[in-house]
């Protein structure tokens, strides 16, 4: 069977726009509950999500290519290149890199696609690479790309790429489509189908000898918060990485074909969830700032701070809850003023009880934090 580049009608893209409607509807619906809730924040609150959620996208990003990066470094490097204040010391390259690169694509999403931007985004995710031949410009190499899982001598082909010979051509071809495709282009798409069709292609011509994936993802959000009109935001590859399997069957299978309304409809559905997750950690946000303000003055030091602690762990909060030891490492406290304060915070509406004896967890009751 071929690969799509090798079918003629490529990179002629068949679907049908009609069966996306809804979901371009819902998309469009969700960007403005978005971008409601997001100016109730206050600006430190802002730049204090903006900063969570590039971070959770640079490393979810590396995790969906198995490369595992320092959350902390992650943070502040991004928080550097907004020019932030950190107290962090070196910064690995690999997490550098991926930061710089995260950056300037929400800091450029409105400008056109390049070949120099390509090139430069790719230079920077790979900062520190030694064991590559090209970086900073497309492969060059005459060996066959190959994307392959299992033991040598039992491999498995996922996918082929187009030789090296062909990808200048084959980029020159999708950074004009790119372009004109584009809202203010001569043949604009809507977004969904738009940021779908842009992640099939390039990852189809697969130009880099490393790094395809991590920028594809990128190409999708600059088309995301180009139809918007504004940096997205949207924990894309948080939601890829949490269903990778999906992910990577998905593209699989897109790889055989010209007709792609399946790889559509799939790429859609997790762009939705990906902006249904940024718009609860806006509200999750905008509950913590209301939840201290009605507890002002009347939570103890201890108290304050392993509240502090279990909202800096974000919507799912401690795995599994917060335990009494966990009160009391974090409190550095006693074991029965662990207990007090505990029953106190459960008393106040603030933690919600699971449990019993030794089993005994607490969670943030977020259903009280709404009233």
């Amino acid at each position: 069977m071929k690969w799509n580049w090798e079918l003629p009608d490529w990179p002629n893209f068949k679907y049908d726009a009609t069966s996306l409607a809804v979901l371009e509807s819902k998309f469009l619906t969700s960007s403005g509950v978005l971008l409601g809730v997001y100016k109730h924040l206050d600006e430190s609150e802002k730049t204090a999500l903006k900063i969570e959620l590039m971070s959770e996208a640079a490393q979810k990003t590396s995790e969906i290519e198995g490369e595992y990066l320092d959350r902390e470094s992650l943070q502040s490097s991004i928080r550097h290149q907004f020019g932030l204040p950190t107290e962090h010391g070196r910064i690995p390259p690999a997490e550098q890199g991926i930061a710089e690169m995260t950056v300037n694509v929400y800091k450029t999403w409105s400008k056109a696609l390049s070949n120099k931007v390509l090139f430069k985004w790719h230079a920077m995710l790979l900062r520190g690479r030694t064991d590559l031949i090209d970086i900073g410009h497309y492969r060059t190499s005459k060996e066959p790309m190959l994307v392959v899982s299992g033991p040598i001598g039992k491999r498995n082909v996922h996918f082929k790429a187009p030789p090296s010979d062909r990808v200048n051509p084959e980029m020159a071809q999708f950074v004009e489509w790119f372009n004109s495709t584009s809202p203010s282009g001569n043949q604009p798409i809507s977004a969904l189908i738009r940021a779908g069709i842009a992640h099939l292609y390039f990852v189809s011509i697969h130009p880099f000898e490393d790094g395809n994936g991590r920028i594809g993802r990128a190409i999708s959000e600059k088309a995301l918060s180009q139809n918007l009109g504004q940096p997205t935001l949207i924990a894309l590859a948080r939601t890829i990485e949490a269903k990778r399997k999906d992910y990577y069957a998905a593209l699989e299978r897109a790889n055989r074909k010209i007709e792609i309304n399946e790889w559509l409809h799939y790429f859609a559905e997790t762009i939705l969830e990906a902006q249904a997750y940024t718009i609860r950690c806006v509200e999750f946000l905008i509950e913590k700032a209301r939840f201290f303000d009605r507890m002002a003055g009347e939570l103890n030091v201890r108290q304050q701070k392993v509240l502090a602690r279990m909202f800096a762990e974000g919507l799912e909060g401690f795995k599994g809850g917060l335990s009494a030891d966990n009160y009391i490492r974090i409190a550095k406290t006693s074991a029965s003023t662990a207990t007090r304060d505990l029953k106190d915070l459960v008393e106040r509406g603030a933690f919600t009880r699971t449990g019993e004896l030794k089993h005994t967890r607490y969670h943030l009751n977020m259903q009280s934090l709404q009233s």
